[in-house]
């Protein structure tokens, strides 16, 4: 069955996918930036289903390297005091703990800062979605004065100087540092920063013991509610731009339309939403499935879709994520 709808009316997907639901077994496959919805029936199986494993990507070890370093030095800003592994913590979950970082001068960022792992699976980056090429993100970051607030010119000048640096970036690009390796770098190393060998994942490739039953059931029931009409894809979301709070209020009103995020850190990435309102993975699930889908859930599956969200999450170089909060 195929219904399509203008992208003016996509709150109307909801309401008629949970009535199919009541009666069948259900996948939601959205395709909302261009306003279509695609649900269909039937038998589940492998093929059909709406996650797919994700692949380590191919990456240039020389480029990864420099960018590595890069990404952890503060004198990408403007003050020295601050590198992007002061927001993205690489060493926990590629975040931060806070609800609002901190600008330079101290005043709270407008947005709640997203996990740097499996960013560049998005096909949009920050919340508002309004970059779709990395090298551009990482030059306007150093460029904010709310963020880095460097000044190019004399970024590339003080990090160019640095034998180590300089050695780095001649072994990677064939030549001195300037700004377009520069930012070229750094998308290599977040490039690099992808989780994989998830046990979702594996479960995925035929491995029927990498997921507990009470994450099989949290997985069934992600799909029967209809969470996944929005998180689907290998980055479980991160594909679409969506509105929230369509039946009742989500977080902050503004803005009306966000970059759906991905769900594979999230087991590890509180606090939640664009305005980190919701402290808890059992608090978001349950506003989620309020304000989004118009459905109460229980507290046997709020339990069992926070199991699911957990076996989500991969590995980054054999180690994996940890929460930041107690």
């Amino acid at each position: 069955m195929f219904l399509r709808f203008q992208s003016t009316a996509i709150e109307a997907v909801a309401p008629l996918c949970r009535a199919v639901m009541a009666n069948f077994r259900l996948v939601c496959a959205a395709a909302m930036t261009v306003g279509i919805a695609i649900c269909f029936t039937g038998a589940i199986t492998l093929a059909d289903e709406p996650i797919s494993a994700i692949v380590a990507p191919a990456v240039d070890p020389a480029k990864v390297a420099l960018g590595k370093v890069l990404f952890h030095d503060p004198r990408l800003s403007g003050d020295g005091k601050r590198s992007c592994a002061t927001c993205h913590d690489t060493s926990s979950n590629g975040a931060s703990e806070v609800r609002f970082d901190s600008s330079p001068s101290g005043e709270p960022l407008q947005f709640n800062t997203p996990t740097v792992f499996n960013a560049t699976l998005n096909f949009r980056f920050n919340w508002e979605g309004n970059f779709s090429v990395l090298q551009d993100h990482a030059r306007s970051l150093i460029r904010n004065p709310d963020v880095m607030g460097g000044q190019m010119d004399k970024v590339v000048q003080i990090l160019g100087s640095d034998p180590a640096i300089r050695d780095l970036a001649e072994g990677a690009y064939g030549g001195a540092l300037d700004e377009n390796n520069l930012v070229d770098a750094l998308s290599a190393y977040e490039r690099s920063l992808v989780l994989v060998d998830s046990p979702f994942d594996r479960w995925l490739s035929g491995d029927k013991s990498a997921l507990t039953e009470e994450q099989a059931r949290g997985y069934r029931r992600f799909r029967e509610i209809g969470c996944a009409t929005c998180h689907q894809g290998r980055n479980v979301g991160g594909n679409l731009y969506q509105r929230h709070g369509i039946f009742h209020p989500l977080a902050s009103p503004n803005p009306p339309r966000v970059r759906v995020p991905s769900l594979r850190t999230v087991y590890f990435t509180p606090p939640y939403f664009h305005d980190g309102s919701a402290e808890t993975l059992d608090q978001a699930i349950r506003a989620m499935g309020r304000a989004q889908l118009d459905v109460a859930l229980d507290d046997e599956d709020v339990k069992s879709i926070e199991a699911f969200l957990k076996s989500l999450t991969g590995t980054y170089e054999g180690k994996s994520l940890r929460n930041t909060t107690p």
